[in-house]
């Protein structure tokens, strides 16, 4: 019965909202999508819009590619052949494919070279190396965190697919969007929504949800938070692969250009979403996926340059930067 209940509970999570402007000199914005290094999918959404640039249709484009290396050993990792030809010359990440962070050995490779290790007990005694227990082991220990400051090694000899990220866009009509105000970042009854209500708001326009409430619906009771406006257009593109931090500033800053000339749309969001299980989130702060897995990011950018910033973890990592 005590696991019934357990499944039962909706999962908890953490959830840190900030609001700046792109011009401010301590913007962090730029820090937070680098360091925010293994991303899966990346989702925009720019209302009264109908067709995109050809800027932005171009960066869309040149997302990928990313690469499947089957079988390879630990040890490539850590060559110097690997260190002179990737990490020298530029950003490389690399995670462990198909395993569960709670369960599997999961390995992780950041941009500056460290290799991070989640490892069962069996495994990280065989290893010989010193590490902490990890926090997402329970009673018993069954987890370990490894670091070691190590970079990559050339994996040619071993087989290598190449992917392209999935793209998949769609043109909204009459789409009902909550109220915002830049200034209003916790909102105001009859005068705009808050960072919390719009990302509530995102998910179930990202997962095509119905918004009207009608009674007959059984699959989704959700409305759209008031006061709320409804949009002649909106444009939503979805980008799903290994997305690197680079491409992601580079639409992030188009985004920020979106509103050089006068649009009709007070505002645009970027929605990133990390792989579920990747043993760190930002940095290098240890993530776990207990009952989702999630770490995400979304920015809301206002039309005079101003933005949201709303950083979600589970209730068990650490708080986001």
């Amino acid at each position: 019965m005590a696991t019934l209940r357990r499944l039962r509970e909706v999962p908890r999570h953490l959830l840190v909202c900030e609001k700046s402007n792109f011009g401010h000199d301590k913007s962090r914005h730029r820090h937070l999508v680098e360091t925010h290094y293994h991303n899966y999918r990346v989702s925009f959404l720019i209302p009264e819009c109908g067709i995109l640039s050809k800027e932005l249709e171009k960066l869309v484009m040149e997302t990928g590619p990313y690469y499947f290396v089957k079988n390879l050993p630990l040890y490539e990792l850590i060559t110097q052949e690997f260190i002179n030809t990737f990490v020298k010359k530029g950003s490389c990440c690399a995670l462990t494919y198909n395993t569960n962070i709670d369960e599997d050995n999961t390995v992780a490779l950041l941009p500056n070279g460290k290799l991070i290790l989640s490892l069962d007990k069996d495994t990280y005694e065989e290893t010989g190396l010193q590490g902490r227990p990890s926090q997402y082991s329970g009673r018993k220990i069954m987890k370990f965190t490894v670091e070691e400051s190590t970079m990559m090694s050339y994996f040619s000899s071993y087989q290598v697919q190449e992917h392209q990220p999935k793209i998949a866009v769609s043109t909204m009509s009459d789409l009902q969007c909550p109220v915002l105000q830049s200034y209003e970042l916790r909102g105001k009854p009859e005068v705009a929504c808050s960072a919390g209500e719009l990302l509530d708001w995102l998910g179930a326009v990202f997962c095509h949800a119905e918004l009207n409430n009608e009674p007959n619906n059984f699959i989704s009771t959700y409305c759209c938070p008031q006061p709320s406006v409804v949009v002649a257009k909106a444009y939503l593109c979805t980008i799903t692969g290994f997305i690197l931090p680079e491409k992601i500033c580079l639409l992030l800053d188009q985004l920020c250009h979106y509103f050089d000339e006068p649009k009709l749309a007070p505002w645009v969001t970027l929605s990133v979403q990390g792989f579920a299980d990747s043993p760190v989130s930002w940095r290098e702060n240890e993530h776990g996926f207990r009952k989702g897995g999630e770490h995400l990011y979304n920015f809301v950018i206002f039309n005079n340059q101003d933005y949201w910033l709303q950083m979600a973890v589970g209730a068990n990592d650490d708080c986001p930067p």
